[in-house]
């Protein structure tokens, strides 16, 4: 087996082909059935108190290996950078979308996460014949579509859009840490931290922090 990194191609380890192998169940059974172009959604950003939540869809090609490629919540930042210019390259399509503070407050975080999703899957060069969600919660399209628990984990093509949801996400968050220094925003990445809280309490709040998800702490 050969598999993309982005070192180039190399030959994998029996136990990275296994893993991966396992990883790319849910896609081959799917082909099996008929489908062609199966496309992996996922999002980052749903629990935080700021910022917006990002959602990310993938169409790998067919036995599409890479290596390391797992959960993003499992993988180091620097090793999601690196995963991110792989999937990017090798995708046979992928898009990132996002909802902002205002929709996530104006229609709440789990509608707005379905948004992101939702839009995600529309705006891919490729429309896709299947759609795999991470979760449970499926997002009204016009393409059949299946939801996965814990999908990121088991979905090759989900793991991918994990990562560039995260990845996105992340450098936004970072970007955003130099206009709001004092919130630390690049250590947490808005999650709700003892230094994030503390930060929310001595300065308030800011225009990218999500007011309903602060109540208790304001």
């Amino acid at each position: 087996m050969v598999v993309c990194t982005h070192k180039g191609e190399i030959k994998l380890k029996e136990e990275e082909k296994i893993r991966l192998e396992n990883m790319l169940v849910i896609e081959k059974e799917l082909k099996k059935e008929g489908y062609k172009y199966i496309a992996g959604v996922d999002e980052a950003g749903r629990g935080p108190l700021c910022g917006p939540v990002v959602a990310a869809s993938v169409i790998l090609p067919d036995d599409c290996y890479i290596e390391g490629l797992n959960d993003s919540k499992k993988l180091s930042e620097k090793k999601r950078e690196m995963l991110y210019d792989v999937i990017i390259e090798k995708a046979l399509a992928w898009k990132v979308e996002m909802c902002g503070v205002d929709v996530i407050e104006s229609i709440n975080i789990l509608n707005a996460t379905k948004l992101a999703m939702k839009k995600a899957v529309e705006g891919l060069k490729i429309t896709p014949d299947y759609v795999i969600i991470d979760g449970n919660q499926k997002i009204d399209i016009d393409i059949k579509e299946e939801t996965v628990v814990s999908g990121d984990s088991k979905s090759l093509s989900i793991a991918a859009a994990s990562v560039l949801a995260k990845v996105t996400r992340d450098r936004l968050i970072r970007q955003l840490d130099k206009k709001y220094p004092e919130y630390g925003f690049a250590k947490h990445k808005g999650y709700g931290t003892k230094m994030h809280i503390e930060a929310i309490k001595k300065y308030g709040l800011c225009e990218i922090h999500r007011p309903s998800f602060c109540k208790k702490f304001v």
